[in-house]
């Protein structure tokens, strides 16, 4: 297991991929066909769901289907884990999120995430976008954890865990690059003239994300790479270990 610094967040909420229920579920959603069943959307995308979500007002029951256009908000202690197209989410507890149309009714163009968190990996492809109060993130195929402090004028942390992705806030842009955690501060208020501003990996692990890169039939970088680098938020591999 990863080290990991939690900020305003709880042990249980990022080892959700060691439950016995979600190995279960992650495994059936194998079986049934994974990724390409919810590309067709023949069946439900939610992989899995603890607690409470609603859908669009309404309580989601793990049967549904999440498409884009609909509104994600989950309640205290739940966790939902769902595939759309070619992307899989996993939305922390109190979070509300909006997913817009892509390409196709399956494929989301844009994630809006208006609070909380949410971690996601996204197979190449076209860009899409995640939105937030504070910041805009333009990806093409990437692992992502993204969270929204409201309490804190919805300051936005951003981690580009690997993959390319074009940042903006307020005017600042940066295009981050990495192969092992970069991670930004989407600021509400700019802090010595930046409204973007480096950061420390927080709040989530590299085997979350994956867990997340499994669902799409993906790999992350240091999967590919056999080895890790300092989580240290550069997303850098340099001073990686090769995995035992």
């Amino acid at each position: 297991m990863t080290r990991h610094t939690l900020s305003s967040r709880s042990e249980n909420e990022i080892l959700w991929h060691k439950r016995r229920s979600f190995l279960k579920a992650a495994a059936a959603w194998t079986t049934m066909g994974g990724m390409g069943m919810a590309q067709a959307q023949s069946r439900s995308n939610v992989v899995e769901l603890q607690g409470e979500a609603l859908l669009n007002g309404k309580r989601l029951r793990p049967e549904q289907i999440i498409q884009t256009g609909d509104e994600v908000r989950t309640g205290p202690a739940s966790t939902l884990i769902f595939v759309m197209g070619n992307a899989s989410f996993h939305v922390r507890q109190n979070s509300l999120m909006q997913v817009d149309r892509g390409q196709s009714l399956s494929a989301v163009g844009v994630l809006r995430l208006l609070s909380g968190a949410v971690a996601s990996v996204w197979s190449k492809g076209v860009e899409r976008r995640i939105i937030t109060p504070t910041l805009t993130a333009g990806i093409r195929g990437t692992g992502v954890y993204t969270e929204v402090f409201a309490k804190d004028d919805y300051r936005t942390y951003f981690c580009n865990c690997y993959g390319t992705v074009d940042l903006t806030a307020s005017g600042d842009t940066v295009v981050s690059r990495a192969d092992y955690h970069q991670a930004f501060w989407g600021e509400a208020t700019p802090k010595n003239g930046r409204s973007l501003s480096p950061a420390k990996a927080i709040n989530h692990t590299d085997e979350e994300i994956e867990a997340l890169a499994r669902l799409v039939n993906q790999r992350t970088a240091w999967q590919i790479a056999g080895h890790k680098g300092i989580k240290d938020g550069s997303g850098y591999m340099d001073g990686s270990v090769t995995k035992p």
